[in-house]
């Protein structure tokens, strides 16, 4: 529906054996982002992030169709040495060593018709929601646990 913003998840994963990083780019930028929109990942190390697109509405004649077809997303990948701060400057400064590009196009789906493909992307969504809550809270406390009333652990 035009004037409205939708989201979609992406499941982004580290299969290699380094540290990496990714970046998300978009051929829309005032109407499409994504959260987070880079990051650095362990090997292995798996993060659902969030697409977010504002649906403009139509130009001039321009069919609905062809408005979404226009709009593509990328995410590079590129290897760094360990862990480190995520800057988007990383993929300036090494751009010739970027690893992985991979382009998608945005698909709507029409949520009043349910489909498999709904179905998938709201449990999709569930998930990033959840990974994201999780992210948002502080770590737990290493420090002395209580195990029941009047018990002392680590007492110096």
């Amino acid at each position: 529906e035009p004037g409205k913003q939708v989201r979609s998840a992406v499941r982004i994963k580290n299969t290699s054996k380094s540290y990496a990083a990714f970046k998300f780019q978009t051929t829309a930028p005032k109407s499409c982002f994504m959260r987070p929109p880079g990051a650095i990942l362990a090997p292995g190390e798996g993060i659902i992030a969030t697409v977010f697109k504002f649906v403009e509405p139509p130009e001039n004649n321009e069919k609905p169709m062809d408005q979404k077809r226009k709009v593509k997303f990328k995410i590079m990948s590129l290897k760094v040495k360990g862990p480190m701060d995520y800057v988007s400057e990383l993929f300036d400064d090494l751009k010739d060593q970027v690893a992985i590009e991979q382009i998608l196009r945005v698909v709507f789906l029409d949520p009043g018709r349910p489909c498999p493909a709904l179905e998938k992307l709201k449990r999709q969504l569930a998930d990033a929601d959840a990974e994201l809550e999780a992210r948002k809270k502080p770590p737990e406390d290493a420090g002395p646990k209580i195990i029941g009333e009047g018990l002392v652990i680590d007492e110096w």
